[in-house]
């Protein structure tokens, strides 16, 4: 039988022919070859479109054929997107996956911040409304400076040694960071007196900074600065008044010290000692022996005794006038002279203006083997130990000379020097 056969009996009854078209997601638009009442006799042409969010998979147009059949396979399939990128350190959570109108919410890890789109939603043109997304470190890391309680000054020393632990930065993208940057003097230095300002700097991966200051404050102990007492001088170590310092001293040629020869600077901020002072040299000529009266100058001062049978001595008259305008030398360096004129019983003795005794000048020239016949000079250094002796006059330059060779002498010129004595 042919088509046009088969098409006149069908018309002629109006009979469904193939399967009627189902389409979910979709609508379908037929067209019957006569207007007949079913959309599925032969010869109908039907037209398939898809609802938003969907897309169409097989023909989007079929014909209903002789063998009862449509002329292609039809469905209507969810738009589908391709997969979102993930940004690094963060992630996505979605409504209903890549498909359309599932929305895709952005999230970033601890310690990062969403910059770009917060949203994505799924569209029908199975592109992605946003998606350009990136988490990004923006907050600093934090760090905690150390502590440091006030340190005090070691005995005799103006700076004290501080120590501490070298902090750690932490950050919530990093963790721990260990690399920290010290502005100042690093831990166990040895810091002077004051308030030292110090900073630790650190930087994360994505080069935020925090930075923290301490201070470190050394102390040092003081007690009141001592003054050089009059006629004397005062010579102190390290400051010259902080805790463990000592200052020693010493009088000028006819003076001798009381109270303490050398005072340190306590603890407690107080000198150890008593007060010092130089006061004139008291020589006691009413002493039973020369023994005695020497021993007046042990330590403290150099003797010259110079002997002579009488005061027309032509010895005796040159040497006194030589020394006459030596005093000044005589006293810097701490020597005193004694003369012993005339033969016992009618000799006299004399330091400067003070008399000797006949009986004590006689125990002298005894004591010192010296002749009360002719003329001659001893000099005796500050133990008492006899150093020099002559049997005719010398110049006063000859003596200092002489004097600036014996112990003490060149640490004592040292000490004048910086006490700004001289002639």
């Amino acid at each position: 039988m042919s088509l046009t056969h088969l098409l006149n009996a069908s018309s002629l009854k109006s009979v469904p022919w193939c399967a009627p078209v189902k389409i979910k997601h979709g609508h379908v638009s037929c067209q019957t070859p006569r207007g007949e009442r079913y959309k599925n006799v032969l010869g109908t042409r039907c037209k398939i479109r898809c609802k938003t969010g969907y897309e169409m998979h097989g023909s989007s147009e079929i014909l209903c054929m002789a063998s009862k059949q449509w002329s292609g396979n039809y469905a209507c399939r969810e738009v589908r997107c391709p997969k979102l990128a993930m940004p690094s350190n963060g992630g996505y959570k979605c409504s209903d996956g890549s498909y359309f109108n599932s929305r895709c919410q952005f999230f970033c890890s601890p310690g990062y911040t969403l910059r770009g789109d917060h949203s994505a939603t799924c569209q029908s043109s199975r592109t992605w409304s946003g998606g350009n997304s990136v988490c990004v470190d923006v907050d600093p890391p934090v760090i905690k400076c150390p502590n440091i309680k006030e340190k005090t000054a070691e005995p005799g020393k103006l700076t004290a040694k501080v120590t501490w632990d070298t902090p750690e930065g932490k950050d919530t993208a990093d963790g721990i960071l260990t690399d920290v940057i010290l502005e100042g003097k690093p831990s166990g230095s040895h810091f002077p007196e004051g308030n030292h300002k110090l900073s630790y700097t650190v930087f994360d991966r994505a080069e935020n900074k925090a930075t923290c200051r301490f201070n470190v404050r050394v102390r040092v102990r003081r007690c009141t600065p001592l003054s050089v007492p009059d006629n004397g001088w005062m010579k102190c170590d390290s400051a010259g008044d902080n805790y463990g310092a000592t200052c020693e001293f010493r009088c000028l040629g006819g003076y001798e010290l009381r109270g303490s020869a050398a005072r340190v600077c306590q603890f407690n901020m107080e000198w150890s000692g008593l007060e010092t002072s130089c006061a004139p040299m008291n020589i006691n000529v009413g002493v039973r022996s020369a023994a005695a009266l020497l021993d007046q100058f042990y330590e403290k001062r150099r003797v010259l005794i110079i002997s002579a049978p009488s005061a027309a001595n032509h010895y005796y008259r040159f040497q006194m006038t030589n020394l006459q305008h030596a005093q000044c030398g005589l006293d810097l360096r701490h020597v005193t002279v004694i003369e012993l004129v005339g033969v016992y019983p009618a000799q006299i003795g004399r330091i400067r203006h003070r008399l000797i005794p006949p009986g004590l000048a006689l125990q002298l020239r005894l004591l010192l083997q010296l002749s009360q016949n002719s003329f001659s000079m001893v000099l005796l250094d500050k133990q008492g130990v006899d150093k020099q002796r002559y049997t005719f006059p010398i110049t006063a330059a000859e003596i200092f000379t002489t004097t600036d060779t014996f112990p003490l002498r060149t640490e004592e010129a040292i000490l004048q020097k910086e006490a700004g004595q001289s002639c």
